[in-house]
């Protein structure tokens, strides 16, 4: 912001040389003068144009003040701007990271064999209510990352094991133990996997 005093500062400056520039005129104009008379002009003229020059470099130095207030405030709209985009892309991360504990019981509990008809049903409705969940998840943008079968990647899987087994090509995740999430383009949980040297 310009203040008060960078505004005077400007405006003296422009008096300054215009004052200089009607002394140069009247010069320009006039006869020659006596040597006696000259000198005090001189100095006046002398005097003008180095108070026209200090006067230019706080215009300069404000002017530069200004450019630099200018950008610190265009950077931190532009901050404020990505913090609020992320936040909005990110807000259910919180309440995503909460339910995964939930969820992962809903698979255990959906390994169980069912004796009877009514275990049977009960773990339909398990079924129902994980299906749900996942559903829920997939809105809010999380999604299950890949992992058996896939080459093992550190940045979306965490290896817990390694084994050796002819049947799947090196550094090829065999099993997983534990569901890895990621929200959008952010990993919120690795997969656990056990990975084949």
């Amino acid at each position: 912001m310009v203040s008060e005093k960078d505004l005077k500062t400007a405006e003296d400056a422009v008096e300054a040389t215009e004052e200089v520039d009607a002394i140069e005129e009247v010069f320009a104009e006039e006869p020659v003068m006596e040597e006696a008379n000259e000198q005090p002009l001189q100095k006046e003229i002398d005097e003008l144009k180095k108070q026209n020059a200090e006067l230019q470099a706080k215009l300069d130095e404000a002017e530069n003040r200004i450019l630099r207030i200018q950008a610190d405030f265009e950077n931190s709209r532009r901050r404020a701007r990505l913090d609020l985009e992320a936040s909005e892309k990110y807000k259910a991360q919180s309440l995503i990271t909460d339910l995964l504990p939930a969820i992962d019981n809903f698979e255990r509990a959906l390994k169980m064999e069912a004796e009877n008809e009514q275990a049977k049903s009960l773990l339909q409705g398990v079924e129902m209510v994980y299906r749900g969940l996942l559903e829920a998840l997939k809105n809010a943008g999380a999604e299950q990352i890949e992992a058996v079968g896939k080459e093992f990647d550190p940045h979306i899987h965490q290896a817990v094991m390694q084994v050796e087994d002819e049947n799947f090509g090196t550094n090829i995740v065999v099993e997983e133990f534990q569901k890895g999430y990621l929200l959008k383009d952010r990993v919120i949980r690795p997969s656990m996997v056990k990975v084949n040297q």
